[in-house]
């Protein structure tokens, strides 16, 4: 037995020790892949339904920590794809939401009135960059120690998922306007879009699939065919990995988070999402096989949140689970306060109308104490508090911590509150046959994390990482400063 043991810790240094780079070797290119609301049980699901060259490729090569958590709440995409670029939480890096306020007033995470739209006259679209992040990511980082050599590009369906993981000091974040079919940027970058950019734009602009779809495109896994086209073309356009220093590329699929908001977790929607994105995936590693070489770039696979099954379907096969919904308490706790006193809820937070407070002559904590017992009446939120008084509160640690590293001031809102297990916000714009997140619960927070390619043994294990360690561990593999707000651990292969 004890034989066995130290056999067995050998080996396990061992593959530590082989993923471990000497002093100044660099990978030639970094690739971020961010999979919107991808649960980690989908790569069992669909293991044996994968082709070779994918998600399969990534799991029997690279090495998978299969119980990664997320690690506050609320599970959102703009806060998945920051925190794990930064290695931080919104308490630092202050993106708390797809939407919070700023200064009192509601703002969109990356809208930004001081730039315009490159590549498109669409404002709507357009005006967008990563101001509102406050902290650095791992393309920063890379940027900062080869003194901006290294070319730090960011591309996606969305605009946040482009945008935030490429970070404040990238090169260039693409991101798609559907309604003139094309892959844009913002002045914030540049004022012209490259000539390679212009050229994938006639092929986009082009594919039939976005003809027809228009703006639904995104409810198509044609949208993935283009995020990959598109980031193929960067790969090229850019000479990613040719270079003298190590360049990134973000690459962020977001088809799968709109078509699961609309189809659910589960069915041939679902299905037809992951087996087409896995020939993406295919196609993408096998380009940067061809342009950077087998073993010459290192890569990470994440999700910015996961997913519940649908609460309907949940019931229909007796399990506990139902319908929240904010548009109905919010009037409802306003009538018992005499006035419009919260002003909106949103990721299961509160945001009170401080100035409508003053104006009536009332004092703020007493109203955010009577909307916190308000909601503690609701039969499904199992817990509420304010965010000043949550090192107090009598709660599950794991929740108090989790909200805590949410919260930002300013910007989170005033309460946050949990529903029961199963339990979510689906208002009107929610398909009744969709899903959602936000989150705690592992069907929220539980992500994949895998490490794929240069020094990284193939393997896995069942301890439990944190979506911040990602950058973490890919500066130490760089031997580069961690991201100015990290948190995370630097993980090391083989550890159990």
């Amino acid at each position: 037995m004890k034989k066995t043991f130290i056999i067995l810790t050998f080996l396990f240094v061992a593959v530590g020790l082989r993923a471990q780079s000497s002093f100044g070797e660099r990978p030639k290119l970094i690739v971020g892949i961010v999979v919107d609301q991808m649960r980690w049980d989908y790569l069992p699901r669909y293991y044996d339904q994968f082709g070779d060259g994918g998600f399969k490729r990534l799991l029997n090569e690279g090495y998978s920590y299969d119980n990664c958590l997320i690690n506050y709440v609320p599970t959102v995409t703009s806060i998945g794809h920051t925190s794990v670029y930064t290695g931080t939480t919104p308490a630092y890096h202050g993106i708390c939401g797809n939407n919070f306020y700023l200064d009192g007033e509601s703002a969109y995470c990356c809208s930004d009135k001081s730039v315009q739209p490159v590549g498109s006259d669409n404002q709507k679209a357009g005006c967008m960059s990563p101001r509102n992040l406050l902290a650095t990511t791992i393309g920063d980082q890379l940027r900062l120690h080869t003194d901006f050599r290294s070319k730090v590009i960011g591309i996606s369906y969305k605009d946040r998922a482009a945008i935030f993981p490429a970070g404040r000091g990238a090169n260039a974040a693409y991101w798609l306007d559907t309604k003139n079919r094309r892959f844009i940027t913002s002045t914030y970058y540049m004022t012209e879009l490259p000539a390679w950019v212009k050229e994938a734009n006639k092929k986009t602009e082009a594919d039939p699939d976005f003809v027809r779809l228009g703006k639904d495109i995104g409810l198509s896994p044609a949208c993935g065919h283009i995020t990959t086209d598109m980031a193929i073309a960067a790969l090229k356009g850019e000479n990613l990995g040719r270079g003298l220093d190590t360049d990134m590329l973000c690459v962020s699929y977001s088809q799968t988070d709109v078509m699961g908001h609309k189809w659910g977790t589960r069915g041939v929607k679902a299905d037809s999402a992951y087996l087409e994105l896995d020939k993406d995936i295919a196609r993408l590693l096998t380009a940067l096989d061809q342009q950077v070489g087998r073993g010459q770039y290192l890569l990470f696979l994440a999700a910015d949140h996961g997913a519940a099954h649908n609460y309907k379907f949940m019931q229909d096969h007796h399990f506990s689970a139902g319908q929240w919904r904010s548009d109905q308490v919010i009037p409802k706790i306003n009538s018992i306060l005499g006035d419009k006193y919260i002003k909106d809820i949103i990721d299961y937070r509160v945001f009170i109308d401080r100035k409508l407070c003053e104006a009536n002559d009332k004092d703020y904590e007493d109203i955010r104490d009577r909307i916190v017992s308000e909601l503690k009446k609701e039969k499904d939120v199992i817990f509420a508090a304010a965010y000043e008084e949550l090192p107090q509160t009598a709660m599950p640690d794991l929740l108090r911590e989790r909200a805590l590293r949410g919260y930002y001031p300013g910007r989170s809102g005033d309460i946050i509150f949990f529903p029961r297990p199963a339990y979510y916000e689906f208002g009107d714009y929610s398909s009744p046959t969709g899903t959602t997140h936000g989150l705690w619960n592992p069907y929220d927070a539980h992500i994949p994390m895998v490490f794929f390619g240069w020094h990284v043994p193939h393997g896995s294990s069942p301890r439990e990482t944190h979506v911040t360690d990602f950058a973490a561990t890919v500066c130490a593999l760089l031997h580069i400063q961690q991201p100015n707000a990290s948190i995370g651990e630097a993980l090391t292969f083989g550890q159990f």
